[in-house]
């Protein structure tokens, strides 16, 4: 008996089990709210483009330095690309800004150039206590449109498609740590999760990519979410 293979089938039948209960939940909340026309969602879609002009880009990915235990604070650094200066941020693991991205202002202030901010990622790294990778098979994305709308270019041809796309990870079992987040997609509203890290004490942080650079037919750009209890 293959135990991996029936396990993995369990866990896609509960993930479609808890987004079906989503659905209902959601479409009992907005029960009394008109529902969309036909006329309105034709016309976003005939009204807007799917590609944008190609900048040449490769995307943005992040990855997480690691966690300073006694700050309760996790250190993630983004990459936009092999040439340009990398943005370093701190992310807050509990209290009022839990969850919230910070750049590191203070890094930037004094024109610092890519290689001397690498230098300062490097150090820093070396004092951190670094996360754990788990299986993202225990953890499931859901994404959900929560605007759409239209971002005009500046050579004056047809608007290219922008959505206000709601992301929400939580455990397939329904029990555990979980976190949301919404962010600015184009083109293209979907979403992957790439990876999820236990943090040393409790939570988890995940990695989530999105096309959200618009270039070409839409490039990836990652977001992480803090998972709590």
């Amino acid at each position: 008996m293959n135990r991996d293979a029936k396990t993995q089938s369990a866990l896609v039948a509960l993930a479609r089990t808890r987004r079906m209960q989503r659905a209902l939940a959601h479409a009992y909340i907005h029960r009394d709210k008109p529902m969309p026309t036909l006329r309105a969602s034709l016309g976003f879609m005939t009204s807007t483009a799917r590609i944008a002009g190609d900048a040449g880009a490769l995307g943005h990915r992040m990855s997480i330095l690691g966690v300073a235990r006694a700050e309760r604070i996790a250190y993630i650094v983004e990459e936009l690309s092999a040439h340009e200066t990398p943005i370093a941020y701190r992310m807050w693991l509990d209290g009022a800004r839990a969850g919230h991205l910070v750049p590191i202002h203070a890094w930037y202030e004094h024109g610092a150039d890519a290689a001397e901010i690498r230098a300062r990622i490097a150090a820093i790294a070396t004092t951190l206590e670094p996360v754990a990778r788990t299986t993202t098979e225990a953890w499931m994305l859901s994404t959900r449109i929560v605007q759409r709308r239209a971002l005009r270019v500046a050579d004056g041809t047809t608007p290219i498609r922008k959505f206000a796309l709601q992301l929400r990870v939580e455990p397939t079992s329904g029990v555990g740590a979980s976190g949301h987040t919404t962010v600015t997609a184009f083109l293209n509203p979907e979403a992957t999760l790439v990876e999820v890290s236990a943090l040393p004490d409790a939570g988890a942080i995940a990695r989530v990519t999105y096309t959200g650079i618009p270039s070409g037919l839409g490039l990836p750009k990652d977001t992480v979410i803090l998972l709590t209890e």
